[in-house]
C-alpha cells in the first residue's frame, strides 16, 4: 500500500492532478476540497494517498492530511460506498463539517453529495456516527445548515447549484446571520 508520496505538483484538473516523484507522474483522483488546497509549483508537496484496486485498474486517491485520507477510509468500508461517492461526501465540506453532520446524525447535509441519496446517507451515519475523531460542534453544524439553506436561495435566484456552491464557499466564516450572509453572496461574481 502506498500511504504518500512527496514531490511536486506538475498538473492539476477537474477531479485529479499529477504529481512527479522522482520523474515518475502519479494521477490522483481528489476531493474539490483537496483540489482547492494543492497548486501547481517546484515547492515539495506530501500526498496522502489510498491504492483502490480493481479488476482493470489501480487507482491512487489523495488527500492533503491523514485524517480525511482515515475518514475516506471509514466511507469506503461501508456497504455500498465506493471511493468516487467517499471523494462526493468529502467535497461537501471542511472534515470537521462533515464529521459534526455525521455524529449529530443529520443525513440530509450528505445528501448533497453526488450519488448519496437519502438511504446512503442514513446508512453512512447509522454506522459512522460516534466513531469519527473530531469533536462535534453546533456552531460547525449550524454554519452547515445555514450553508445549505444559502446554496437553496441561490438555486431560487436563478444559480446553478455548482455557482450556488461555490459562492458561498467564498463567504468569510466570520460573516453570521442568514441576511447577512445572503447580501455577501450576492456581492460576489459569478463563478
Amino acid at each position: 500500500m502506498i500511504h504518500s508520496l512527496q514531490g511536486k505538483i506538475s498538473e492539476k484538473r477537474q477531479n485529479f492532478f499529477t504529481i512527479n516523484v522522482g520523474g515518475i507522474f502519479y494521477k490522483i483522483y481528489a476531493s474539490e476540497n483537496t483540489l482547492k488546497n494543492v497548486s501547481v509549483s517546484d515547492s515539495l508537496a506530501r500526498i496522502f494517498t489510498h491504492l483502490n484496486v480493481k479488476e482493470d485498474a489501480l487507482d491512487l486517491y489523495g488527500f492533503t492530511t491523514e485524517s480525511e485520507l482515515n475518514i475516506f477510509e471509514k466511507l469506503i468500508s461501508i456497504s455500498g460506498i465506493g471511493p468516487k461517492s467517499a471523494m462526493s461526501v468529502l467535497g461537501l465540506g471542511k472534515i470537521d463539517q462533515i464529521v459534526t453532520a455525521i455524529n449529530e446524525g443529520k443525513a440530509d447535509l450528505l445528501t448533497r453529495a453526488s450519488g448519496v441519496g437519502k438511504k446512503t446517507a442514513e446508512r453512512i451515519v447509522l454506522e459512522l456516527k460516534g466513531k469519527l475523531d473530531l469533536p462535534a460542534s453546533s456552531q460547525t453544524l449550524t454554519l452547515m445548515e445555514s450553508d445549505l439553506e444559502l446554496e437553496e436561495t441561490l438555486v431560487t435566484l436563478g444559480y446553478s447549484k455548482m455557482e450556488a456552491k461555490t459562492i458561498v464557499g467564498k463567504i468569510d466564516s466570520k460573516t453570521t446571520g442568514f441576511k447577512e450572509r445572503l447580501k455577501e453572496a450576492l456581492r460576489n461574481k459569478r463563478p
